[in-house]
């Protein structure tokens, strides 16, 4: 208890021998004079402790004082001496200094300069040859002279730059663009797998210094308080090539950059007005718009024009604003949807009401137009006339050596701007407002067609001499192909490491030869291109007339001049010596026994190794459900039945492949994978085991072989009664060549909430509300992720998985600002990532058939017809022109037909268009006429007589577009049996 404590629990006897009396010491104080000593003591400890502790902190307080007074001191004269060195630099004579070195030296005495004239520095750089120098140790002097100039703006508290701090970024940023975009690619790339070591790491390219300034030029302040600036059009250029190449530099920044531009109001004379707008007044302005619209010819002499390297000149000024122009155009378009479209052209909308930001940057129908003229004339030019703008030493007729294409000339607009994206840049635009108009037309009829251009009667043939040409110089540079077909990364590895300057030298020699000898095919094609990228300057009966000679050119070529089936497998025959050991494997792999109820599983199990085989034609025999063949021989019209047998088995909800919207238009199921998917788990099947790759294969390929015999239809012109939607159309005619792993930008599907509408008019309708909710959107708790809901027939709860619409998306708020980008991102996500496996495998199957170029002559509504034939009123009387007649009915040599015959014209010729629909769908199982006319049904439409029995029903084969029509008397009668037979479904098994 007590250290003191003796064993005595007594009280010992206090005694005061002091003589004082007993006072409280915690009433005393140091300076008490009636204190106890002990007291005392203690309170003068306690002021001696304080007084020490005051002094201690006044000598750190001098300490920091006189440090302080030193360092300023040292800073003081160092910015002395490096400002008079400085001076001593920029005043010495100008023919006695090195500008290169000069300029190097100056960036490193730069910031320790208090009173720089930034204009003169610039000035100088300009005057100087460091920017043309392509060495390794000037780029690098270049990128820290470029930082430190931003250091410098933001220490001058310049956190706006002015038109000439414009033109001396645009210089800097222009000479270090690909580094610059180099640089930031690579720090996007992440090691793969959590087990790479540091020094397997790819090592930046940037600086840390280097890539946060030059990243703080894509801040929103920056743009927006860069935008104030600029009010009047003249300023317009360099505006435009700043930001032109801000968006090259920072490719992944490219839409955050537009949706500052969208977002931005500038100010001008007249009042602010939104970027676009203000970019669209400043391209009318310029004489290049004004003589392309007045002149499609005009176009490729202002592209041949001999540029001046200035690029503070007018011509560069000119072109720069029209690209940003199309750039953000071309942003706006995304995010715009039909409604809001064609409310700022007067057409439709919500009139009366507060115009949305999206309907505020849109053009009205009087800018459209000539607008759409210049970019059409331009876009021919482009082209057309692609081997004149790339000069001489391209030559269409003759294949040029690798070093032949390794040098080609090349033709670059402006900075970053070579012919490919330049045109692929117009191209996006031209079509964005074609499928506008095709949609829902707003421009004159025959707006888009350029047949003056061509002579009309002649195109036809001269487009299939370049088809030609152009497939015998590919099949000769066939292993030039294969050698150049990976894409590759200038300046990084597959791993994200940075390649060694040799390799970065061979690359660059690839991808030159690779776009040289594009071009080259190019010029060797120039209608051909023309049909390629902007086929709606041509007639649409002339592009099917192409379409039909293509296909068949292709069957003359593949069946070896043989195109009927019957002599192709004579001549099959004669090349392998007759019934040889090698005849069943040649013509043996195009015969199958289908059996009906197992139509899809049969043929997939037949046809699949065919691939482009497929092609070929086909030997079907159906049997039964018990395995008996049925009676008749394939003369191409069970084939027709097998075709259509098989397309009308998988599009079943039983298949789950494609699903239908609520106007019965089908498209791929964009659920299927994860269906799948949760199937497999929850047989317990491990993910990556073999079984689960073998059942995610096994599906994708049924969509690729459906794709193959719905190109097998077209490419035998068989025409099939299935609808599809529209937004699923459009990837038909964007996508390449099924055998190329990447895609052109200018080619590919772009998703935009127009489409989203035909897909879920449910979510459309949400996005549309979100875009035009009045309050914050930050209060509805929106994240950029989405969630996908999995049903499945076997369980009644519906399963949802969430998904990031952007890296990070979870941690990214919608707010009002980014709202049209996260209404874009979800149409993307619905209608493109989504489905892609199974669109991707469709397209695969169906470019393996016909030719993807071939589709991409038509926009989704022509594909439709070209599938499924004309949706206009049916023409009698062409129908009746190409009937051919059998049996009783045939016409004999006066030329009359049967009065049988004549009475069923007479009563086709009285029905509803409803009702020969039906008619013509009991007899070639599809209700549309042929695109160009019955003419060009396969098998022709063909009446034979049934007997004489006056109770009997008609009957069909939609196999041969065969009607067994007995020999009524009356047309009473006749279209009573016609009708009913037709309503009841009386057809094959009845004859």
């Amino acid at each position: 208890m007590f250290q003191t404590f003796s064993g005595s629990s007594r009280k010992t006897r206090n005694v005061n021998l002091s003589g004082q009396k007993p006072t409280n010491p915690f009433n005393s104080t140091s300076w008490s004079p009636g204190g106890p000593g002990g007291s005392k003591t203690v309170a003068h400890a306690q002021a001696e402790r304080l007084q020490r502790q005051q002094e201690r902190e006044r000598l750190r307080a001098a300490q920091c004082l006189q440090k302080s007074w030193r360092g300023h001191r040292v800073r003081r004269n160092l910015r002395i001496s490096r400002r008079e060195a400085f001076d001593r630099l920029y005043h010495a004579e100008e023919g006695l200094v090195d500008l290169q070195r000069r300029t190097l030296e100056g960036t490193r005495l730069l910031l320790f300069a208090a009173d720089v004239d930034v204009d003169r520095l610039f000035d100088s750089f300009a005057a100087s040859e460091l920017a043309s120098s392509k060495t390794s140790e000037s780029q690098t002097g270049l990128m820290w002279l470029l930082a430190h100039f931003i250091v410098l703006q933001k220490t001058r508290n310049q956190l706006v730059l002015h038109s000439r701090s414009i033109q001396g970024l645009y210089s800097l940023l222009s000479t270090l663009s690909a580094q610059i975009r180099a640089g930031f690619a690579a720090g996007d790339l992440k090691p793969s797998g959590e087990d790479n070591s540091i020094e397997d790491a790819p090592q930046p390219i940037l600086p840390p210094y280097v890539s946060d300034k030059l990243a703080s030029l894509t801040d929103r302040d920056e743009i927006s308080g860069l935008l104030e600036k600029f009010t009047s059009h003249e300023d317009a250029g360099f505006l435009a090539g700043y930001i032109l190449t801000l968006i090259y530099c920072f490719p992944t920044l490219g839409d955050d950059i537009l949706m500052r531009l969208y977002l931005a109001d500038i100010p001008t004379s007249e009042g602010s007005v939104p970027a676009v707008k203000f970019f669209w007044h400043a391209v009318r302005r310029t004489s290049i718009f004004a003589q392309v619209v007045s002149d499609p010819d005009v176009a490729r002499s202002i592209l041949r024009q001999k540029r001046t390297p200035q690029a503070d000149s007018l011509w560069h000024h000119e072109w720069r604003t029209i690209l940003l122009f199309l750039e953000l155009y071309i942003f706006v378009l995304r995010l715009t949807d039909d409604d809001d479209f064609f409310s700022g052209l007067g057409v439709a909308g919500d009139f009366g009401m507060t115009p949305s930001r999206v309907s505020s940057n849109g053009l009205n129908l009087a800018s459209l137009k000539p607008l759409t003229l210049f970019l059409k004339h331009l876009g021919f030019t482009l082209h057309y006339h692609a081997a004149d703008l790339l000069g001489p030493a391209v030559n269409p007729l003759n294949a040029p050596s690798s070093s032949q294409l390794a040098n080609a000339p090349s033709f670059v607009l402006t900075a970053g701007f070579d012919l490919e994206s330049f045109r692929n840049l117009v191209t996006t635009a031209i079509k964005m407002l074609y499928e506008r108009d095709s949609r829902r037309p707003f421009l004159p009829q025959n707006h888009w067609l350029m047949t003056s251009k061509f002579d009309m009667e002649g195109f036809q043939a001269a487009v299939v001499l370049e088809e030609e040409r152009q497939r015998e110089q590919e099949e000769e540079g066939g292993d030039e192909d294969e050698e150049d077909e990976e894409e590759q990364n200038l300046y990084f590895s597959t791993n994200g490491s940075r390649l060694s300057r040799q390799a970065q030298l061979e690359r660059i020699r690839v991808a030159r030869k690779r776009a040289a000898r594009d071009s080259r095919r190019a010029a060797a094609a120039p209608k051909l291109e023309i049909l390629r990228h902007m086929p709606f300057v041509i007639p649409f009966e002339t592009r099917v007339n192409i379409f039909r000679q293509f296909v068949y050119l292709d069957k003359h070529r593949r069946r070896g001049g043989h195109v009927s089936a019957d002599n192709w497998r004579l001549w099959m025959l004669n090349e392998h010596g007759g019934f040889g050991p090698d005849l069943p494997n040649a013509i043996g792999r195009h015969q199958a026994q289908i059996q009906r109820g197992r139509v899809f599983a049969d043929a997939m199990d037949a046809f699949w190794d065919l691939r482009e085989g497929l092609k070929e034609p086909i030997q079907i025999s159906f049997v039964d459900e018990f395995g008996f063949p049925e009676a008749g021989i394939d003369g191409g019209g069970v084939t027709k039945e097998f075709l259509t047998s098989v397309i009308t088995e998988t599009f079943t909800p039983k298949e789950g492949l494609f699903v239908a919207n609520s106007k019965n238009s089908y498209y791929p199921n964009p659920c299927d994978m994860d269906q799948l998917k949760t199937r497999l788990r929850d047989a317990q099947i491990p993910e990556d085991s073999e079984p689960w790759k073998e059942a995610i294969t096994h599906r994708l390929r049924q969509y690729e072989f459906l794709g193959r015999v719905i190109g097998k239809c077209m490419y035998e012109g068989i025409l099939i009664d299935i609808a599809f939607a529209g937004f699923f159309l459009l990837k038909w005619a964007t996508t390449t060549s099924p055998t190329l792993p990447h895609h052109n930008p200018a080619d590919t599907y772009r998703a935009n909430i127009n489409d989203l509408r035909e897909l879920d008019e449910s979510l459309y309708q949400g996005m549309m509300r979100l875009k035009k909710y009045p309050g914050s959107v930050s209060d509805l708790a929106l994240d950029f992720t989405i969630t996908d809901q999995i049903s499945l027939p076997s369980a009644p709860a519906i399963r949802t998985i969430t998904r990031s619409l952007v890296p990070n998306g979870e941690d990214i708020p919608v707010t009002n600002e980014n709202r049209p980008l996260y209404i874009s991102y979800v149409a993307r996500h619905r209608l493109a990532v989504q489905p892609y496996p199974q669109t991707r495998a469709f397209l695969r199957g169906l470019g393996a058939i016909i030719d993807p170029s071939w589709l991409g002559m038509f926009n989704q509504n022509e594909l439709q017809r070209l599938v499924g034939g004309d949706s206009s009123e049916i023409d009698v009387d062409d129908l009746r022109r190409n009937t051919a007649y059998s049996g009783v009915y045939q016409i004999g040599d006066d030329g009359l037909e049967h009065p049988t015959v004549q009475l069923f014209w007479e009563v086709m010729r009285g029905m509803e268009d409803r009702e020969r629909r039906d008619v013509l769908k009991y007899v070639t199982s599809t209700p549309r006429a042929p695109l160009l006319g019955f003419g060009k049904l396969s098998p022709r439409f063909t009446i034979r007589d049934a007997g004489l029995d006056q109770e009997r029903l008609p009957s069909a084969s939609t196999c041969v577009n065969l009607l067994k029509l007995p020999q009524y008397r009356s047309a009473e009668t006749l279209k009573k049996k016609l009708l009913y037979a037709v309503q009841s479904g009386a057809g094959f098994d009845l004859s």
